[in-house]
């Protein structure tokens, strides 16, 4: 699965990238800032499958039963369930 955006980065441009960010960071927090980076995928993925495993459940669970009908009276006046 490739993202369009991505198509068009080679390795000349992932050696910049990486180049750039340990001027920007240093060598001694790439480490950190990379596990950091995979912690907040990872949480991001869980919090993924949860939402659709939630959805999948609602869908699968079968519908609620409607509630009785009320019925008029013999008067005519319709005496629903009290709350």
């Amino acid at each position: 699965m490739t993202s369009p955006s991505l198509a068009f980065i080679g390795g000349t441009e992932i050696m910049w990238i990486a180049i750039v960010v340990l001027v920007l960071f240093g060598a001694k927090k790439v480490p950190e800032l990379m596990k950091g980076v995979g912690t907040g995928i990872k949480e991001f993925k869980k919090a993924s499958r949860d939402v659709q495993d939630e959805v999948q459940r609602a869908m699968d669970e079968p519908a609620h039963n409607p509630p009785p009908a009320v019925r008029p009276t013999q008067d005519g006046v319709s005496h629903g369930p009290k709350a």
